[in-house]
């Protein structure tokens, strides 16, 4: 096996063993590991898909966005940079329970995480400014992101509803309410 410290198999073994020498507390930085996550939630290293998901999930436990939004593979011993086209996650699908400011609304990614949107784990829409093109978002865990997909998006526009005061289009969940538009606007269609 190769011993570049970069090498998908290497990190796994790594991560999975917990390897660590006790004496260090700050990871020792190994650079770009030359892995990138598409738009998609496709993982790639050197260009290739990575096609083990269990490989893709070992990695994604240990993913890290610091304050720069740099995005980094970290472990006790050391951590390396990786490209990230968009968000880390795909919000792939959505169980809608309950109504009104009782609803839950909580998320399945594309690497099997689950999480309901609430104050911990908001919602958000961004807009591109040149084509107006809505990206939705919702707050997986410390600062990593699942970009909802298309189909999810659509039926979070099925619960959306307006807020009389301001015509502001939203959903509830958790006692929350996360703005996804304005009513008369093309932003969630």
């Amino acid at each position: 096996m190769n011993s570049d410290p970069a090498n998908p198999n290497i990190l796994a073994t790594r991560i999975r063993d917990g390897k660590t020498d006790g004496s260090r507390r700050v990871p020792i930085d190994c650079g770009h590991f030359d892995m990138r996550i598409g738009r998609d939630g496709t993982w790639y290293y050197r260009g290739s898909a990575i096609q083990r998901k269990p490989l893709v999930t070992l990695f994604s436990s240990v993913l890290k966005c610091d304050e720069d939004g740099q995005f980094w593979l970290e472990t006790p011993v050391e951590r390396g940079r990786i490209d990230v086209d968009d968000a880390p996650f795909v919000a792939v699908a959505l169980d809608v329970s309950g109504s009104g400011d009782a609803q839950t609304l909580t998320f399945h990614t594309n690497l099997d995480e689950t999480v309901t949107a609430d104050a911990d784990h908001p919602i958000r829409v961004d807009t591109n400014p040149q084509t107006g093109e809505p990206s939705p978002y919702v707050h997986i865990r410390d600062r990593l992101e699942a970009l909802i997909a298309r189909s999810v998006f659509y039926q979070l526009a099925d619960v959306a509803v307006s807020r009389q005061d301001d015509d502001t289009l939203g959903v509830w969940s958790s006692g929350q309410f996360f703005v996804l538009g304005h009513a008369g606007n093309d932003d969630i269609s």
